[in-house]
């Protein structure tokens, strides 16, 4: 349904968020990963004095001896981390694909005769393969003649490089089009578009604070929002994720004590915040964040990367999701690499902050222009979402992902993250299981993406499966079968079927602020 705001605006009538389900396991399982970390560490530390006296090959690269007295690129504990325990399940990453990533995609065969230290292509193909973690969660990373025919047009116009930023020869007409579309398309005045999602966030941010400025950033954001943020010289305090007493309490505080040492205002607060969280599956609080921005005079920063297009009745994000207006969120940001099947991001919201990036954001002033093909790829997906029956695959992604997650739930998996995100991460703890359970998948033809410590919390590796509107129920089937009777086989049905959604995340109050 639609609801009008005080200027006769209509937006969607707001959906009922659920909480963000983090159920614990069980304390054996923690007890039992730490031993497994603990285990491995002793043997990489045996290992070790094995090849310092000559018993053992080392296969990794070796400084010259010239350069023995050098101060270290790495530290130690990083190179013995790869080495002894990356390395043993270094093949379920970087493997070679040789096809479209859609529904289904091909790999190239490789084996390694050395422990995974280097690796060999056999020259056959795994063919289709479903693909399970890529972010095509609107399916339009494809390989249709027709649907891509519009694409080759403007290839053929345009040329497939630009080589020129925007400020010189760069500047095409298409560009303009896509940003238009944009703007049109989120319900704001005006938005830019940049060749490089992860340049969005790291390039943008140094352009709207600086020193002086505060910036209130989720514990969980993405990497290149904290890159950003570094990168800007402001002063940096982190929240809880998701916690609002937690990030009310630094409000307060920030507004009461001022910049350290001097005590004066800040000149801006900024809080950074993303959509959905693409390891946590979880959803922003948005219309809690937006009551405590009103507050207490701040900005919002909001990273859309894998919610624009997965999320909301017609693919609008969370602001739709919510049903708040997107114009009081101050800065929108999103990519165009996952919903849209594409490449590059875009910042969008007042028509005056958009000219303010235009001249003073170093990826607007120094990058190349986008590709015309990859404008014009964003361009059908967004014209597609936005036609009479372009919110099909908006519904289709929101029923295949509230089907599988149900039904993870039923099986006795933990998984993490909101009912309504495509982001569905799978807990497996232990991490001699990440390996296994990434070999096994492969072998039923079902790629999937693992994560482990450092990327995730120590006591948290995961598989990670996303979501998208082109898998067909009897795919999502199959990986479920697959699921159960490997969930079964190697033990990671860890669920003891209780409701336990971690209320210390949002209703925390004993917490000591960062300094």
């Amino acid at each position: 349904k639609l609801v009008k705001n005080d200027k006769g605006d209509c937006f969607h009538q707001p959906r009922v968020r659920g909480e963000d389900s983090f159920e614990e396991a069980p304390m054996y399982v923690a007890v039992l990963t730490y031993m497994n970390y603990g285990i491995v560490i002793l043997f990489g530390y045996f290992r070790d004095f094995l090849r310092a006296v000559g018993l053992e090959k080392c296969h990794q690269a070796q400084e010259r001896e010239e350069q023995r007295n050098f101060v270290p690129l790495y530290q130690d504990f990083e190179n013995f981390y790869k080495r002894n325990l990356y390395t043993r399940v270094r093949d379920n990453w970087n493997r070679p694909i040789c096809s479209f990533p859609g529904p289904f995609f091909d790999i190239m065969e490789r084996v390694s005769d050395d422990y995974n230290w280097t690796f060999r292509l056999t020259g056959r193909t795994i063919e289709n393969v479903i693909n399970m973690g890529s972010y095509n969660y609107l399916g339009f990373a494809e390989n249709n003649v027709d649907f891509l025919k519009t694409v080759a047009e403007e290839t053929r116009q345009y040329g497939v490089g630009v080589c020129s930023t925007r400020q010189e020869l760069g500047n095409l007409s298409i560009h303009e089009k896509l940003e238009r579309l944009v703007a049109e398309f989120l319900g704001v005045e005006s938005a830019m578009a940049f060749g490089m999602g992860f340049a969005t966030n790291s390039m943008n941010i140094p352009a709207l604070v600086g020193k002086g400025c505060l910036i209130l950033s989720d514990e969980l954001n993405h990497t290149s929002l904290i890159l950003g943020a570094r990168l800007s010289g402001a002063t940096i305090r982190v929240f809880k994720h998701n916690n609002m007493q937690s990030l009310e309490k630094m409000l307060k505080e920030s507004i009461c004590s001022g910049q350290p040492r001097t005590h004066r205002a800040w000149k801006k607060i900024l809080i950074m915040v993303e959509g959905i969280h693409s390891m946590e599956g979880s959803l922003v609080r948005l219309p809690e964040i937006l009551a405590l921005k009103k507050k207490y005079k701040a900005y919002l920063y909001l990273d859309e990367a894998h919610s624009i297009g997965a999320v909301g009745p017609t693919g609008r994000g969370v602001t739709e999701h919510f049903g708040v207006d997107p114009n009081e969120v101050d800065v929108l940001m999103g990519t165009f690499t996952k919903s849209f099947g594409a490449a590059g991001g875009y910042i969008a919201g007042k028509k005056e902050l958009v000219d303010y990036l235009r001249s003073h954001s170093h990826s607007a002033v120094y990058a190349t222009a986008m590709s015309p093909p990859v404008v014009e790829q964003i361009i059908r997906a967004i014209k597609c979402i936005m036609g009479v029956d372009g919110t099909t695959e908006v519904r289709q992604l929101a029923e295949n992902t509230r089907y599988l997650r149900s039904r993870l739930k039923k099986m006795g998996f933990i998984i993490y993250g909101n009912q309504d995100s495509p982001v569905v991460p799978l807990l497996l703890y232990l991490p001699g299981k990440v390996g296994a359970f990434s070999r096994a998948m492969l072998k039923r033809k079902i790629g999937i993406v693992v994560v482990g410590f450092p990327a995730t919390p120590i006591t948290e590796a995961r598989a990670r499966f996303c979501v998208s509107a082109a898998h067909t129920r009897e795919m999502l089937d199959k990986v479920l079968q697959s699921l159960d009777e490997l969930g079964d086989d190697i033990k990671v049905k860890f669920s003891r079927h209780r409701s336990s959604y971690r209320p210390e995340l949002y209703d925390e109050t004993d917490f000591e602020l960062d300094s």
